[in-house]
Parts: structure tokens; sequence; C-alpha cells
């Protein structure tokens, strides 16, 4: 299947140098309108944290230092790209999922949350306005984990 190139407008968005390794120490790449909106993206994840405090956060931080997930669950995901999204997959990334992300609607991504969580490692492919053959581009790198494997989970 052949790559869609992204406009020029989105050129920026593609990395140009060698990506860093994600929190599961993989390497990433991602697809965001513009990397530049990640701090504002981080400071919407901080205080929507912060003002939304709930148990599920205190057993996210009990089960973080043993990493559950780890080795056992590679996650795709297609949800709308909010600040409550990227929650949700630091979450998991937290717990030592491998995940990977795609917008499921390409009206309601928020770029600074995309771009936030680009930046903080993990693989995402979502920006506002994304055309509809750049949205199936997008889910395409989703799914493709590394060694061109899928989404997966194991029991111990």
């Amino acid at each position: 299947m052949a790559k869609v190139k992204l406009p020029p407008s989105r050129a920026k968005a593609a990395p140009s140098a060698p990506s860093p390794p994600n929190g599961n120490g993989s390497k990433q790449d991602f697809k965001v309108k513009d990397l530049s909106l990640a701090d504002w993206g981080r400071k919407t994840i901080q205080v929507f944290r912060a003002g939304n405090a709930r148990p599920n956060v205190h057993s996210q931080k009990k089960y973080a230092t043993s990493k559950p997930l780890k080795g056992r669950c590679r996650v795709t995901g297609s949800l709308h790209m909010t600040t409550e999204t990227a929650i949700l997959i630091e979450t998991l990334v937290d717990l030592g999922a491998n995940v990977r992300w795609a917008s499921c609607n390409i009206f309601s991504t928020q770029d600074q949350a995309a771009a936030a969580i680009a930046k903080a490692g993990i693989p995402v492919f979502a920006w506002k306005g994304e055309t509809l053959e750049e949205y199936w581009d997008c889910t395409l790198d989703a799914v493709t984990f590394s060694g061109k494997q899928g989404s997966r989970t194991r029991r111990r």
C-alpha cells in the first residue's frame, strides 16, 4: 500500500530526524499538525488531571511501578484525540502497554493534545482536518507496530 504524502502545510508534522524511543523503549513515529503545540497540550493535560482527580489515578500510581501490561499488551486506539484521550493513552503507557493511536474524528481532534502525546514519545497520528485519504493512512500507521505486528494481549 502506498503511503500518503502530507500536504506542504502538514509537512512540518513529519519527523525529520530519527525519532526518540517511546516509553516502551521502541522507536516511535508520529504525524501531528504542529509539534510546537506540545507545551500547550501538556498544560491542558495537567490542568485536567488536577481538576478531575479520581480514585483510578491513585490505582494508576500504585500499578505504574510494576507495569503489569509490559510485554503483554499492544494497544491500537482510534478515538477522539482530546485531552481526556491523552490521559487514557498516558495511563496505558504508564501501566506498560505499547500504544499507537489515531484519531477517529477529523473534526474533534485537539492538535495540542496530539502534539503533547507525540512529544512524550508515544506514536500518534492525528490532526484536525485530515482528508479521508490521510485518515486511512494514519489508521494504517496506528495499527502497524514494529516488526509489522498488530495489536495483541497475552495472558500470563
